[in-house]
Order: structure tokens, then sequence, then C-alpha cells
């Protein structure tokens, strides 16, 4: 399959699936581009660590989903960069800053059938003030402000390069939530005029990672009163709706299956259900939860099925234990992925007749 191709057909599986489509979208859903949610977590800070792709590559994706969008009559809109929880927010989604590659991600085209509700609401999430980060300290520091001694578990936040204890920040009046219960921590920062993200460093992760917030007094109390009120009601309905992701995986991997078996008519049944099952399952960031996965996209699945078969049906694993590079590894392993694949290409009927024409022969 062409670039044009394969472009076309991630921007337009993003376009039906949310009335937009950003280059973050098409990078995704050609398989270029990994784990975006790290991203949006703050676990990786910037997009081009997990990207995949030269820079003649990125440029030509990058102008040949602009003319898809002008001749789409797609809006273009100028969103900045967007994380979840961040401890420093970005200014850039790239390491490089490259210019190009900047304005690109930062380009979302909009259908004019986008409700302006829902537009706003994407504006809105890029504009967001991300809340102070506090840090949960793992090792003994100092405010710089009352010189107060902090100790490992202490809260600190940061002034510039200068660490302030929670009296110095005004933050000591908080009181301390912690994570576990989002319906909870969602009502008390709503209700909350000021709080703030606790984080602390894994070292074996390498990665802040989120612990609780800190939220007034009387905004915990009220989302406590609200929680409690209304806990069965919200168990009902986590239920109801645990149930029907549950049915929507289910017949997602199937529709998958199917597809599977009709692009590679060869494949074992078995196998075909478990590289569904394996891709759409919900959470993983695997290519079959993508929007181009959903919606059955050929090149989405191509990427699931090879991906398989290169752990299933060849040594690369064995390659990579033995401390072998990827890339090598791959490439050794390339002639015997091939084989299998273009076997899975053909019905039985149609290998059974192309050998016996062979013998023929």
């Amino acid at each position: 399959m062409d670039l044009v191709t394969r472009v076309t057909h991630a921007a337009e599986a993003a376009l039906a699936d949310r009335q937009y489509a950003s280059f973050i979208d098409v990078l995704t859903g050609m398989g270029l581009l990994h784990n975006v949610q790290s991203w949006h977590n703050g676990r990786v800070q910037y997009l081009d660590e997990t990207m995949q792709g030269g820079p003649e590559k990125l440029l030509k994706t990058i102008e040949i989903f602009q003319q898809w969008a002008a001749r789409r009559g797609l809006r273009p809109e100028d969103l900045p960069p967007h994380a979840s929880f961040i401890p420093r927010p970005p200014k850039y989604h790239t390491a490089s800053q490259f210019p190009v590659l900047e304005q690109a991600f930062r380009q979302h085209f909009v259908s004019p059938q986008l409700p302006e509700k829902k537009l706003e609401k994407l504006r809105g999430l890029a504009d967001a003030t991300a809340p102070p980060t506090v840090f949960s300290i793992v090792k003994a520091s100092k405010c710089s402000q009352c010189n107060q001694e902090l100790w490992k578990g202490d809260l600190l936040t940061m002034q510039g390069n200068q660490p302030l204890c929670m009296a110095c920040a005004d933050l000591d009046h908080l009181v301390y939530l912690g994570a576990g219960d989002a319906a909870l921590t969602r009502r008390a920062t709503k209700y909350s005029s000021l709080w703030a993200v606790v984080v602390r460093f894994s070292r074996t992760r390498g990665r802040y990672e989120r612990q609780g917030v800190l939220v007034q007094p009387e905004a915990l109390e009220k989302a406590e009163e609200e929680c409690l009120a209304d806990a069965d009601l919200r168990a009902a309905r986590q239920e109801r709706d645990a149930e029907r992701r549950q049915f929507e995986d289910i017949e997602l991997a199937a529709r998958m299956t199917d597809r599977i078996r009709e692009l590679y008519p060869g494949c074992p049944p078995a196998e075909a259900r478990k590289i569904a099952a394996h891709t759409a399952a919900r959470g993983s960031g695997r290519v079959g939860r993508s929007a181009a996965g959903r919606a059955l996209d050929e090149h989405a699945l191509e990427l699931a099925v090879a991906a398989y078969v290169r752990h299933r049906h060849t040594r690369y694993d064995e390659l990579l234990m033995g401390g072998k590079e990827r890339a090598a590894a791959r490439g050794e392993i390339r002639e015997e992925m091939d084989t299998v694949l273009d076997r899975w290409r053909y019905s039985r009927k149609e290998s059974d007749h192309a050998e016996a024409s062979t013998d023929r022969r």
C-alpha cells in the first residue's frame, strides 16, 4: 500500500470516528506513532520519542494529509499541546522543535458537521491551565524561603528552580486525597477553587507518577457527601457500563476476526481469533484500539497480523533475548515472516491448486 493510501485511510478513519482528524491521528493510524497516551499522562515528554519515520517521510505525510483535508473541505484549527497531567507542561510536541513538524502536530482539520459545543470543548482542553504540581520527595531537601528541613515523603513545590514548603507556597490549608476513587477526586477538584496534583518520582520506571491531589477541606466534604448519597446508583451504572464494554469488545473482536480471515484466507481460524483478541484489548494502546483499527482499516490489521507472526512464528523474541538490536532482529527474520504471511494470503483451496499446478509442470 502506497503512502497516499495509508495517510488517506488513517485520516478518513479518524474523521469518521470523531468528526475531526489530526496529524497525531494519522501517524497513529499508520503505525508510526505509539504510546500517545503516555504523552498525555506525562510519562513521555515529547511525542517524537515514540515516533518512527525519517524527515522525508514525515514531510511527505504532512503534505498528503493537508491535501486530503483541502479536498474534503475541512476547516483547520490550530491547537497547542495538551496533556492531562505533566509536571512541567511542554511548549512543544517534539524535542527537535522543528517548526514544520510542530505546526503539523498542532493542526486539526475539523468537519463542518462537528457541533460548535464539541469544538469549544476541544479548544478548552487545549487552553486548559494545568494545576500546580506538588512533589512527594524521595530524598531530603530544604525550603528555600524558611529553611525548614524537608524529609523523604514530605511535600514541596517548585517556584522557578527554588523548592518551597507547603506553608511558604500558600498550599498548607489544602488536604490530601489519595488516588483510587475517580468519582471522589473528580467532584473534590470540581468544588475546590484551588487544588494541586501530588506526584512522586519512580526510580524504577524513571518517571513521575500521580499519587493524589490536594483540595480544600470543604470541597472534599461536599464531594464525600455526594458520593455517599449516590453510591448505589454509581455501582449499578458501573456494572452496566462494564457489561456494555464487554459486549462491545466481543463484537469488535468478532468483526476483526472476520476481516482478518478476509485479508488472510489461509490464516487458521484459531490464530485469527487470537490476533483479534490481542490487538483489540481495551486499554492496551495497540493498533486495534486506534480509530483505524476500530474501523477495520486494512493497513491497521495488516500491522496487527505482522506483529503476531513476528512474535509467534519467527525467532524474533529469541534474538531480542540474546541481545540483538530490534532493527537487526527484524531484518534477520524478515524472510521467515514473509513466508508465513504469503502462505496466509491464500486460502487452502487456492494453495492446494497452486501446488497441484506446480506438480503437473
